[in-house]
């Protein structure tokens, strides 16, 4: 008794290290956090930079995790129209879906980087990087949600052609 194993695409290896990163950067957040409380109530000398740092990583861990979530099909969705349609509008919905989350992707991708550019000049009170910093896993979230949700739009088109 053999089990097919699924080749992993290019998608699903940049998928997986997005989450790696994502799990990086919540453990960065742990260990910040843990020395936060360390250094406040044991050296009774709370650092200044824990704050920027932990929004960073906090915002890189939530827009990385949603991106690969896009990818997996385990984001937050409403299909129960979907679910009961007919084969081809479930097929037209699962698209118009795919390229709603494209379009919010761009929308987020778009503004926070024009967010984190115009505040690059700015420096984070306490911490050694832009004050801006939190935009940019936005951003690159943002860009990985269209790029997975597109590839997600085209994997529909490849399947519905499969069956012809």
């Amino acid at each position: 008794m053999s089990t097919a194993v699924a080749k992993k695409t290019g998608l699903d290896r940049l998928s997986d290290a997005v989450v790696a990163l994502a799990a990086l950067a919540l453990v960065g957040l742990v260990a910040v956090q843990g020395w936060q409380v360390f250094a406040r109530y044991v050296l009774n000398n709370s650092p200044s930079w824990t704050e920027p740092v932990t929004l960073a990583l906090l915002t890189a861990a939530m827009s990385l995790g949603a991106a690969a979530g896009v990818h997996n099909d385990r984001h937050f969705a409403f299909t129960l129209l979907a679910d009961a349609a007919p084969p081809k509008l479930r097929r037209a919905l699962f698209v118009i879906t795919k390229l709603t989350i494209a379009l919010l992707g761009g929308v987020l991708a778009w503004w926070s980087s024009f967010l984190f550019l115009g505040g690059m000049g700015i420096r984070a009170a306490g911490a050694p990087f832009p004050e801006t910093m939190p935009y940019a896993p936005v951003a690159l979230g943002g860009a990985l949600m269209v790029l997975f949700a597109l590839a997600r739009c085209l994997q529909t088109r490849a399947v519905r052609e499969e069956v012809r």
